[in-house]
């Protein structure tokens, strides 16, 4: 019986190990304040490429707003 007592509380353990590996996994407001950390440091570390990937975010979208507005399929 002790042999099958030790089974069932080794797949115990592995079981809650494994939710709780899943439940950290899924935490979504954990995981993005480890992005939102990364973004930080790393911004903090080197802002220029931000800095330009902000700025042509910002001329992606003015293009795309004045190619609609100015687009001459008015019909």
């Amino acid at each position: 019986m002790s042999n099958t007592t030790s089974r069932v509380n080794s797949a115990r353990a592995d079981l809650e190990a494994t939710l709780d590996a899943i439940e950290d996994k899924l935490n979504v407001p954990k995981r993005f304040g480890e992005l939102t950390d990364t973004v930080k440091s790393s911004y903090e570390k080197n802002p220029l490429p931000w800095i330009i990937g902000a700025a042509a975010a910002a001329v992606a979208v003015a293009g795309l707003v004045a190619w609609a507005l100015l687009s001459g399929d008015d019909e």
